[in-house]
């Protein structure tokens, strides 16, 4: 996998889905596929987008106790996903037995990444909603270093915080980054954001993309536009 921009598809339905979807004729862009989509339109719609010749990313930030979560992602692990996260503040056993239900019998499995903070969680929530006092990029690194203790292949964090990630973690731990928007463009309810070219400049291997491009009048200049500004 190379740098590429994977494009949010926070849709409540199947139908809406494949219908954008269709748009990019002769393309077959990376998909995320979150909550609303897959408890709108249930598991098979991973099989279907995968069928069609498109990575996934399933989006669904598992946290629970570990034995939980391990028989969740045995459960994830042969719809055809590419890459499959959860969150980094369940701790690191949890993460292990995460790594462990995703892994299959013949020793392969999908990426497994976790996320450290929403980007919707600015630094006065953290301290004040979460009761984290410490700066925000140092509780990011801290996880982002948990989630490699763990065995994983990388985390889901700002653009800002995707070179420190790199130099604390490694240049082969990814990073896979929402929070991006246009310059020109609305940043809606994400606190910590770059442009595409400013994320490619911070190191982020993976933009993650939504209202942007599906709500663009034309959504595949809006993506072809950020593939130019990302990957270039």
């Amino acid at each position: 996998m190379g740098r590429d921009v994977i494009i949010a598809c926070d849709f409540p339905d199947r139908e809406t889905t494949l219908s954008f979807l269709d748009q990019f004729t002769g393309r077959k862009p990376f998909v995320k596929i979150g909550m609303e989509l897959f408890y709108g339109a249930g598991p098979d719609i991973v099989r279907t987008i995968k069928d069609r010749g498109h990575q996934i990313f399933l989006d669904l930030k598992l946290h629970d106790i570990p034995n939980t979560v391990k028989k969740a992602m045995s459960v994830l692990r042969d719809l055809g996903a590419d890459i499959v996260n959860l969150h980094a503040a369940g701790t690191i056993g949890m993460m292990e037995a995460a790594r462990e239900g995703l892994t299959r019998p013949d020793g392969t499995r999908p990426l497994l990444i976790a996320v450290t903070q929403l980007t919707s969680t600015d630094q006065q929530a953290l301290e004040n909603e979460l009761l984290i006092e410490r700066p925000m990029e140092q509780v990011v690194l801290h996880y982002a270093q948990n989630a490699r203790k763990a065995g994983l292949d990388g985390v889901v964090c700002s653009p800002l915080e995707a070179a420190r990630v790199h130099e604390a973690c490694g240049a082969d731990f990814l990073t896979v980054t929402p929070g991006v928007r246009f310059a020109d463009g609305d940043r809606g309810d994400q606190k910590r954001v770059m442009t595409p070219a400013e994320a490619k400049k911070a190191g982020s291997d993976y933009i993650v993309v939504g209202r942007p491009i599906t709500a663009a009048a034309d959504p595949v200049a809006a993506y072809e536009r950020c593939l130019r500004e990302f990957v270039g």
